[in-house]
């Protein structure tokens, strides 16, 4: 009952592979450490590059527990790839994920995290507001999906598939907050950026005074800004080495 298997698939992967292993793992890790993680549910998945093949975390595992060798190898069906994985995975999240993954072959990493901010901003009826440079951010590539049940319906990937189009932020409705992106980095960022912007508006609202909303011809011009201040060398990748540096301190095991 307490006993994890333990894996060690450094060297007996792809260099790709065991960098995209490691980065995923961090990515958990950090989720846990910002208190985002929501005991076993929820998953941030990423591809391995120059494949069809996906990495997802194994069902039943904590945020707090996930290793690079023991992220679970799956295809876009949803098939555990190593026949002798020790591990399960959880159908709603690769319902999901397989959705994203399916149509958004530029984006190598969903992220999608049930928060209580996320959750709260996502069932009002006006979503996310203009409120605060964070949501500007995610405001410049935003879309929402209305909540139908557990995420376990086939039928489903469509209409997530059109509702995220080419956005990198998504809030669904009565059901918390996804992003994607070009990286893991990427993806990290722009939940970073969601989730304080919905942090910041709860706080607002919660104040009960008039609010200052931002012109929506500024929203309109961040999106250039947005591309260049949380995206690429000088976004998610720059802030990523620091978030690596930050979780290797806090326990290196996880890029085991």
């Amino acid at each position: 009952m307490f006993d994890i298997p333990q894996l060690d698939l450094k060297g007996k992967v792809s260099d790709a592979e065991w960098q995209t292993r490691v980065d995923l793992a961090a990515c958990y890790r950090l989720v846990a450490m910002h208190g985002w993680d929501d005991l076993i549910y929820t998953h941030i998945s990423a591809r391995i590059p120059d494949s069809e093949h996906l990495l997802i975390n194994a069902f039943g595992l904590a945020f707090d527990e996930i290793t690079a060798s023991n992220l679970v190898k799956i295809d876009l069906q949803g098939n555990i790839i190593d026949e002798n994985c020790p591990f399960e995975i959880n159908p709603a999240g690769f319902t999901i994920h397989s959705a994203i993954h399916e149509v958004r072959h530029d984006a190598m990493c969903v992220l999608h995290l049930h928060t209580n901010e996320t959750i709260a901003v996502a069932s009002l009826e006006q979503g996310l507001l203009p409120l605060s440079q964070y949501a500007m951010f995610a405001l410049a590539s935003m879309s929402y999906h209305d909540y139908e049940g557990l995420a376990v319906n086939p039928a489903e990937k469509l209409r997530l598939q059109q509702d995220l189009g080419m956005k990198n932020f998504m809030l669904l409705r009565n059901h918390g907050g996804l992003t994607v992106g070009k990286t893991i980095g990427d993806a990290f960022m722009h939940m970073y950026d969601l989730t304080r912007a919905c942090q910041i508006q709860l706080q607002i609202q919660g104040t009960g005074q008039p609010v200052v909303l931002v012109d929506q011809e500024i929203v309109d011009g961040i999106r250039a800004q947005a591309n260049i201040v949380h995206t690429g060398l000088t976004g998610g990748q720059k802030s990523w080495p620091a978030m690596l540096r930050k979780v290797y301190r806090a326990d290196p095991h996880f890029a085991r």
